[in-house]
Formats: structure tokens, C-alpha cells, sequence
């Protein structure tokens, strides 16, 4: 991928062949049903060489500033290859990665093994979720709002979530479910606030109760927020990333943001809305889907607590990542509707419009 694409054109060009997989996605669902032949045919003939373009389009892109955090990693690999490592901290996990990378491969190696993590990871747990359906489960993961953004900028959180997804769908496992959790922590410390959410849901899995938080949040944090801000930046994750992310000084960052971001409160409300609309109005039962939308309500929560501070967004994705799972997870477990393959296409498109529309139309985020 070095050459083919003007370095600055690579974000519109992924964004727009999404769109073209995304709209033949919705012909497709427009035409046919979830069993038909047809579809079956079309999942197999798009799944794995989609999966492997997300792969090499993102693991094997040139090292460049446009990419704003990306030289900082590779700063950081230079440094491990000459015996002087830069102090990473707690993440464990990522430090050890890229000790590994540093004696096994070259720069681009290790960037694509940082890539096969982040998307390899959302693959199997696609596939844990959803069996022959994964492709439709990947295609709405990979056309998340941030995805992109954390794909080649936040590197070390993206695979962070990535692994976390992946441990959510070894639910049937709980043991190796844990082991994964955990050692997403330890690739980035801010995960341990989605798995505190986890591990809340399995001592009250009530939606309800999640709901009712989540909608409190929004008043709370628009009289108390400078003061829910100082709270949570005295608390930490055990360093003191939290606290630079919260008090320090907006900059020109894909990541920073400032004020009540209503437009990004709507955005994840459209996950609060959907696990609503089944839970409550279908009446869906299912415990796994239960767990995994208060996780999203009680993350989600923290971050509208905060949401008005520097970088918050940075706190966003530790519930955005999920967002694709909330929506979708019941349209490929259960029928609800005569045409629910038509509704799925049609969600999804829209789904993607708010992606499509945030990165290539607005200058800043």
C-alpha cells in the first residue's frame, strides 16, 4: 500500500471503499433474506478478502505524521532496536509486544503485527458471536465512527478494545473470557473502567437500572461537569494519563474536544436507543446481549460525566467501541421483523453516514 495512494488521500479512500462495500451490502440486503442462498453466497465471497484489505490497508501503511501518533510508535520501536527503551509504564502487554517486535521484525513488521492484533481480534470475535453472519458483525465494527482513528492514531487503546471484544465473545468460556479481558488492561490501563462495567453486569444485569443511570449522566454532567472533571482526574488509572487527558490544554489532535458535545452525546445515544428498542420494547431476553449494553451505559455514562473536558473523546471510544455490538447484535440473533434483512441494510447504511459524513466533511473532531 506504500505507493499506491497520495499519503494524504488514504483516509478518504478507506472511507469511500467502505462505502461502496456498505452500499452493495444494502442491494444485497434489499434483495434477498437472511437464509436465502444468495446471501450466504455473497458473505462468503465478501468476508475474508475484505477482512485481509482492512488488514493491509491499515498494517502496512507508511510511517507518516499524518498519522499523528504513529511516529511516536515508531520513536518508540527505534529506541527498543537500539537497546534504549522509552518508559512505557503499566501497559504491560504493549511493552512487551514491542520488546518482541523489536527482535523479531523491522518497523513495518511491527506495525502489522499492531494492525493483525486490532482487526484479527474483532475478526474472531465476529465469528464467536455470529458464526457464517461474522462478515456482517465486522463490516459494522470496521465502519464505527473511530475506528479508522485507532487503527493508525491511538494504536496501543485500539487493540486494547479490540482484545476486550474478543473477550466478550469467549462469553461461553468465562476463564479465557477473563484471562483476554484482563490482558487488554494490560496493553492500555484506561480498559479497566469498560471491565469494572463488565464485572458490575454479572452482579446486577439489569438494563434498567443502566438506563436510568445513563440518562441521569446528562444533567449531572451539564451542572457538575467541571467538578465530576477534578473528581475523576484525582482518582487515575494508576498513572497519571488520566489526569494529562482531562487538565491539559487543547491541541490541533484528532482526539481533543472541547464543550458539550451534543452531536457525539447523540452518537452514542443511538446505542442507548437500540439496546432500548429491544430490551424493552421487543422484550429480547438474552444475558450476554444484556451484560454488553450496560457495559456500553456504564462507560457511556463516565465519559457524559466528563464530556465536557479536553480529550474527552479519548474516553468516548472506551464505550464507542462497543457501539456496532449494541446496535446490530440483535439483528443477527434473532428475527424481530417480516423484512429485518432490509431493516438491518438500511441501520447499517445510516450507521455509516455518521462516519462517512464526521471524517470527510469536518476538519476537526
Amino acid at each position: 500500500m506504500y505507493d499506491l495512494f497520495p499519503i494524504e488521500d488514504y483516509s478518504s479512500i478507506y472511507y469511500n471503499i467502505q462505502l461502496v462495500v456498505i452500499l452493495l451490502t444494502l442491494l444485497h440486503t434489499q434483495l434477498f433474506d437472511y437464509t436465502d442462498k444468495a446471501t450466504i453466497k455473497y458473505l462468503s465471497i465478501i468476508g475474508w478478502p475484505y477482512a485481509l484489505f482492512i488488514v493491509l490497508f491499515i498494517g502496512i501503511r507508511p510511517v507518516n505524521g499524518i498519522f499523528v501518533d504513529m511516529t511516536t510508535y515508531a520513536y518508540m520501536f527505534y529506541r527498543e532496536t537500539i537497546g534504549n527503551p522509552v518508559e512505557i509504564g503499566s501497559d504491560i502487554a504493549f511493552a512487551y509486544l514491542l520488546k518482541l517486535s523489536a527482535r523479531l521484525t523491522n518497523e513495518t513488521g511491527f506495525f502489522f503485527l499492531c494492525a493483525l492484533l486490532y482487526i484479527g481480534s474483532l475478526i474472531i470475535a465476529s465469528k464467536n458471536f455470529f458464526k457464517s453472519y461474522w462478515i456482517y458483525c465486522f463490516i459494522a465494527l470496521v465502519a464505527s465512527f473511530s475506528f479508522y482513528a485507532y487503527g493508525v492514531n491511538g494504536i496501543r487503546n485500539g487493540m486494547a478494545t479490540s482484545i476486550f471484544v474478543l473477550g466478550l465473545s469467549f462469553f461461553k468460556k468465562p476463564v479465557i473470557s477473563g484471562i483476554i479481558i484482563a490482558i487488554s488492561c494490560l496493553f492500555h490501563q484506561s480498559m479497566y473502567l469498560p471491565m469494572l462495567a463488565y464485572v458490575i453486569t454479572f452482579f446486577h444485569n439489569n438494563p434498567k437500572t443502566f438506563l436510568i443511570t445513563w440518562f441521569a449522566a446528562i444533567p449531572l454532567s451539564l451542572v457538575f461537569g467541571s467538578f465530576f472533571v477534578g473528581l475523576f482526574a484525582g482518582l487515575g488509572f494508576g498513572d497519571d494519563r488520566l489526569s494529562e487527558y482531562l487538565l491539559s490544554d487543547p491541541s490541533a489532535n484528532e482526539f481533543s474536544s472541547t464543550g458539550f458535545r451534543w452531536d457525539f452525546l447523540i452518537y452514542g445515544a443511538t446505542g442507548t436507543l437500540a439496546g432500548w428498542y429491544f430490551i424493552f420494547k421487543k422484550q429480547y431476553k438474552d444475558k450476554v446481549y444484556h451484560r454488553i449494553y450496560g457495559t456500553f451505559l456504564i462507560a457511556n455514562a463516565f465519559w457524559i460525566l466528563v464530556i465536557t473536558a479536553n480529550f474527552s473523546n479519548r474516553f468516548a471510544y472506551l464505550s464507542w467501541f462497543l457501539l456496532a455490538i449494541v446496535i446490530f447484535y440483535p439483528f443477527l440473533k434473532k428475527r424481530f421483523f417480516a423484512y429485518q434483512h432490509q431493516v438491518f441494510g438500511t441501520v447499517l447504511l445510516l450507521y455509516f453516514l455518521f462516519t462517512y459524513m464526521m471524517n470527510l466533511f469536518k476538519p476537526t473532531l
